[in-house]
């Protein structure tokens, strides 16, 4: 047990992250919480071992690609409203999508880590998912059409989006893993789980995890080869078929939720009435200041100014032990709209320019495995199953709440494939098998 640790002590803070985000939180809290604070030690931890191990920093392309955001986020920090809310919106960005994407980088040495820390993903999700499901069992959720059924997990009504996007994590994580070429009991027990947390998707009524989720496992299936997306189709339809008649998922709840997927434009809901209006808000806050955007932290402030009549004065949030609360709207709950009205155009292409150049070199990592038969597709199907999500997801959300935190082990994982197993260093490590949570239990 003590060579296990001593094993994968580099990964185990960063697995310490995602575990805190399973602790329940107190009705009404929000922002930062455990994970932040713990996400900061990371960061500590890393800069401790490279001083004491004196290992080699980012190579000149990683540190380019990762460190590209600093720019625009300076200019858009000089530019706040105020010394504070610059400097404050500054080390969030920073913490986010740059320090701690760069550690985890730093401290994932090889491919058995890496998978370590999709399997945390995994359990993590599966965690989530399961107390959301007896949330929606129980009638103990976030309230939803007067009812509160809608799974939530730990994270609670005013973060309605935080379990839907760690069980869309996991069930990417775990699908990646059962179509790699690892041993076929680590492939079993993903599939299962992958299967598992499809319940726990549905019952979140989030419909933007749902599309981006849907999108993303199509993506993977189709990288992973023709003959094993058939396969999977096939067995997700039979999933389906299950849940639906055999435990009664389809509620007319959960259909009216999907059939509104069809609806933003014809008869949008008050919910898409705001997006649609606070889009229109960032896009004339970029106009007003193309180059620089408002400033960090900027919209709130000028939102009224930019916004029509149509912009309601919150949401509504109300159960999972929480009391009614009105939830003010101070972003435009898109993360490319938000940094364009925030950073302007330099702000939008360092940010996303890095983002995009992950993907690219991502994809060309899984196509070189793919091609090879190396190890590393099922790295190279997580990397870029993550990344892919989560730039589909900020079409129509943002950062904000507890479960940001995961945000940034997201693209710390993928940058890791993308700027270190993507360029051959994995080529040299054997297919280890890592074991599944359940596998240690068994082997304990």
């Amino acid at each position: 047990m003590n060579h296990r640790l001593r094993t994968f002590a580099p990964v185990l803070p960063v697995i310490a992250v995602i575990a805190l985000l399973g602790l329940p939180l107190a009705p009404g809290e929000g922002g930062a919480g455990p994970a932040d604070a713990a996400s900061g030690l990371v960061v500590l931890y890393c800069g401790i071992r490279l001083l004491r191990d004196r290992r080699r920093p980012l190579t000149p392309t990683a540190m380019v690609v990762m460190g590209l955001p600093v720019l625009g986020l300076s200019i858009a920090a000089m530019g706040a409203s105020s010394p504070g809310a610059g400097l404050s919106g500054l080390g969030r960005y920073l913490q986010i999508f740059v320090l701690v994407p760069a550690a985890v980088v730093l401290l994932i040495r090889d491919r058995r880590d890496f998978c370590l820390l999709a399997w945390s993903f995994v359990a993590l999700a599966v965690w989530q998912g399961a107390i959301g499901v007896q949330q929606y069992v129980t009638g103990t959720g976030a309230s939803y059409q007067g009812e509160d059924i809608r799974a939530v997990g730990t994270f609670g009504p005013t973060d309605v989006m935080g379990m839907a996007t760690v069980v869309s994590f996991g069930l990417i994580c775990a699908l990646a893993l059962a179509l790699g070429r690892t041993d076929v009991r680590q492939r079993a027990v993903a599939a299962a789980c992958a299967f598992a947390l499809l319940l726990p998707l549905a019952l979140s009524f989030s419909r933007g995890a749902w599309i981006a989720t849907a999108a993303t496992c199509a993506v993977q299936l189709a990288l992973a080869g023709l003959r094993r997306a058939l396969k999977v189709a096939a067995a997700v339809t039979a999933a389906g078929v299950v849940l639906v008649g055999g435990f009664g998922v389809g509620t007319a709840m959960l259909q009216e939720r999907i059939s509104s997927i069809t609806q933003v434009t014809d008869a949008p809901d008050q919910s898409v009435t705001d997006r649609y209006t606070m889009w229109a808000a960032a896009t004339a806050m970029w106009r007003e200041h193309p180059l620089t955007g408002v400033g960090l932290k900027g919209f709130p402030e000028h939102r009224d100014g930019n916004a029509s009549l149509a912009l309601s004065s919150g949401s509504d949030t109300e159960g999972a032990g929480a009391a009614f609360l009105k939830q003010p709207l101070l972003s435009p709950h898109n993360m490319y709209l938000l940094v364009l009205s925030e950073q302007g155009l330099i702000g939008l292409l360092t940010l996303a320019g890095g983002w995009l150049a992950l993907l690219v070199r991502a994809l060309r990592g899984l196509f070189r495995v793919h091609r090879s038969g190396q190890p590393g597709l099922d790295c190279a199907l997580v990397s870029c199953g993550l990344l892919f999500w989560q730039l589909v997801d900020f079409a129509y959300a943002d950062i904000g709440g507890p479960s940001t935190v995961l945000t940034a082990v997201v693209f710390g994982v993928a940058a890791w494939w993308s700027l270190v197993g993507a360029d051959g260093e994995g080529r040299q490590l054997a297919p280890t098998p890592v074991r599944t949570p359940v596998e240690g239990a068994l082997a304990q």
